[in-house]
């Protein structure tokens, strides 16, 4: 029997890098993904350093930052080595003092030690640990703290530009990706066990997800109410360099691969994601042929029409309990270090390995499209 953590996890924010663009990335967002301006520290607000802005859309929140300076070392070189990409997967927690100790004590690197920030609406304690690679988890206690987000920012008004553009319905953080080099999988799933008290939910090797050409395992961290779900991926051989490979070299080293977001209705959300100009990987109809056939000696039944979730390019994995919808959009940046997932659950709480193979072939024709010709 699992031995219940001192203190709870849960996602707050997802703060993500970007160079010297983070107010039109953080418009990109709103326009195209359905997010909502929420909150912004810079210049106006006393922050000389960092600007940030911040977009929400129901539980998802997700912080955009620049540097100021041109001599902010820390964030130019994370740049200059990863691209655009999250930085700081922040958790909301109920003891912070207890958590920092037992990571503290279990060899977690600290960051930055315990701090507090204060306004009038009162105290936030904040600690950052690293977890893989460059990748960052800042703990936030709240508890003594009645603002609408954190000291420091100012509250922005409802946008008056995303009025009249289709609603998407993204309402929380499903689970967040992290890829690894090869045989690092193993030593951070224990880093999460030991630092963080977090326990395996799920796994698979590559002898089941795989396709003729790449290959992936995989192993889910969770917390102890199981509302965190991290999980944690590496590159298996294959005749050709997989994707998970191919984000490693590119971001330069571990990081987070993709985010996904949870949604109650995801017919809607991908129409209205596609009115709005997002771009999804595609899937062969064969995918759909193979799957009807699939169906007819299983006992789930599919709530949603097949013939609109075929045309609208979205994935179906199930089990004799429930099934789960997916879909993938292509990469958020020019460099291949980041997208998103949108995924609806139906009493399933798997992540799709019944679609990797789907999945592998439509990144891998994606990846085609990186090859460099020299006339060759």
């Amino acid at each position: 029997m699992r031995r219940k953590q001192a203190s709870a996890f849960d996602q707050l924010a997802i703060r993500i890098s970007i160079a010297d663009f983070d107010a039109l990335a953080a418009s990109y967002y709103c326009t195209r993904l359905g997010f909502e301006p929420f909150a912004y520290r810079g210049l106006e607000t006393g922050s000389r350093h960092v600007a940030s802005h911040v977009v929400k859309q129901n539980q998802i929140i997700f912080v955009f930052e620049s540097a100021y300076e041109p001599n902010n070392k820390e964030m130019a070189n994370h740049l200059s080595q990863h691209g655009d990409g999250v930085r700081d997967i922040a958790f909301k927690v109920e003891d912070i003092d207890i958590i920092v100790k037992i990571a503290k004590d279990r060899g977690a690197v600290i960051i930055k030690d315990i701090w507090e920030e204060s306004d009038e609406y009162g105290v936030v304690k904040f600690a950052t640990i690293r977890t893989y690679g460059d990748t960052y988890h800042t703990l936030i206690d709240r508890s003594k703290y009645k603002g609408s987000f954190l000291p420091g920012f100012q509250r922005l008004p409802e946008a008056a530009f995303t009025k009249n553009l289709p609603k998407v319905g993204l309402n929380f953080v499903d689970h967040i990706v992290g890829n690894q080099p090869d045989k690092q999988m193993e030593p951070v799933a224990k880093w999460y066990e030991q630092c963080l008290q977090f326990h395996r939910f799920w796994s698979v090797d590559d002898t089941q997800l795989h396709t003729e050409y790449s290959a992936l395992r995989s192993i889910v961290m969770t917390n102890w109410e199981e509302t965190v779900k991290i999980p944690i991926n590496e590159p298996a051989p294959g005749k050709k360099r997989s994707q998970i490979q191919e984000y490693v070299e590119y971001y330069g080293g571990a990081g987070v691969q993709h985010i996904a977001l949870n949604t109650n209705d995801i017919i809607t959300a991908i129409t209205n994601l596609h009115a709005r100009g997002i771009e999804f990987l595609d899937v062969p109809d064969t995918y759909y042929d193979m799957l009807r056939n699939r169906l007819k000696s299983s006992s789930v039944y599919i709530l949603e029409d097949l013939n609109i979730l075929q045309k609208l390019k979205i994935l179906i994995d199930y089990d004799e309990n429930g099934y789960l919808l997916q879909i993938f959009t292509k990469n958020m940046q020019d460099r291949p270090t980041l997208f998103i997932e949108i995924i609806q659950r139906r009493n399933h709480n798997g992540f799709g390995a019944g679609n990797f193979q789907a999945l592998f072939e439509a990144i891998e024709m994606e990846q085609a499209k990186h090859v460099v010709f020299n006339g060759q």
